[in-house]
């Protein structure tokens, strides 16, 4: 029995074809009215988890 996925880790995280990681950028939500449109396209997208430690945790919590 392998047990649960952790579906919050699930929702949050990407996993690509060539085992990238990929999350969404941080302070998206709400209070963008004042950002420019240089930090709101910046933030647009999914940005690649850079810190292989901590990718190598998720992915195991992923399956």
């Amino acid at each position: 029995m392998s047990g649960k996925t952790k579906k919050s880790i699930k929702k949050r995280f990407k996993l690509t074809k060539n085992k990238n990681l990929m999350r969404r950028p941080q302070h998206q939500d709400h209070f963008n009215a004042k950002e420019t449109g240089e930090e709101k396209r910046r933030k647009r997208g999914l940005k690649k988890v850079k810190q292989q430690k901590i990718a190598k945790k998720i992915i195991k919590r992923m399956k």
